[in-house]
């Protein structure tokens, strides 16, 4: 059987580097999973000779919860046991790859926690120096009604859509406060139960189509008619919040999450860069 830790490694690179199952890697990223895998692994054996690794104690509630979590990824028993199987893994094996992957994080975290804690100057004097960078991006508060076509159904083709959407559209010409109520009667989109209401929106979550319409709406206004491949579409814009720098106050936290962050890379980073020059010493 192949080494437990080197297959659980590999598994886990393949869903984080490419989101898919090791067997569906293509020819070029099933390389740079082994590629990295073997790297990690090289340090992760470093690791788990060190003081640090002997004094972690695992709770049995946390390796039961993380066999847990992956057990449950699976429909069945069959399932997960034929997955196992065909990975070159079985439950003890499993257990014994989870449990190095457990200490190693252990480790990493107790040396990332050394790290020195970063203070109010640093955070602004970070901020004098990127604050061009902290800018909030426009949003619009929007709510919608779509009516979809369906050549299928009587009462769905194209040209009955687009009578029922221009029906609508003509009432809240008149009453556009009524806007939630006719997303209630009307609209085939779920957020109908909430009168319409997509929330705060800011560029890049709409299809192109109705983007390039919300965005060049005026507040408190109703688009026309906006056809895409669902149906056809009314959105009333209810507030244009403008893009604006982020003030210091804004900014301050994600700074020092941000600061901390590279701080307890670059503590685990020295540690096991210490570690490389120490076996290699320890070789020669």
């Amino acid at each position: 059987m192949a080494d437990a830790g080197s297959v659980y490694l590999t598994l886990k690179l393949a869903a984080k580097l490419f989101e898919k199952p090791l067997e569906a890697l293509a020819a070029d990223e099933l390389r740079r999973v082994r590629t990295v895998a073997a790297k990690q692994q090289e340090i992760e054996t470093l690791i788990l000779t060190t003081p640090e690794a002997a004094s972690v104690v695992l709770p049995a509630t946390s390796v039961e919860a993380s066999l847990g979590e992956i057990r449950g990824r699976y429909g069945s028993d069959e399932d997960y046991e034929a997955d196992l199987e065909r990975t070159g893994l079985d439950a003890e094996s499993l257990r014994r790859a989870v449990e190095r992957d457990m200490v190693v994080e252990a480790v990493l975290e107790r040396i990332a926690a050394r790290s020195a804690a970063v203070s109010e100057t640093e955070v602004e004097i970070f901020w004098l120096i990127h604050k061009d960078r902290f800018r909030r991006a426009e949003t619009r508060v929007l709510r919608h009604i779509l009516v979809t076509i369906d050549e299928r159904l009587a009462g769905g083709e194209r040209s009955a859509a687009r009578d029922r959407i221009d029906a609508i559209r003509a009432r809240l010409l008149k009453k556009p406060e009524r806007f939630g109520e006719q997303a209630l009667k009307h609209s085939e989109c779920p957020t109908a139960m909430n009168g319409g209401l997509l929330g705060k929106v800011p560029r890049g979550q709409l299809y192109p189509e109705l983007e390039a319409v919300a965005f060049a709406l005026a507040e408190s206004s109703l688009s026309e008619p906006v056809e895409t491949e669902l149906g056809f579409h009314l959105l009333y814009c209810e507030k244009i919040d403008p893009a604006r720098p982020i003030t210091f106050e804004e900014a301050r936290n994600n700074i020092r999450e941000r600061l901390e962050q590279q701080r307890r890379g670059l503590c685990q980073k020295s540690w096991i860069n210490a570690l490389r020059r120490q076996a290699v010493t320890t070789a020669t």
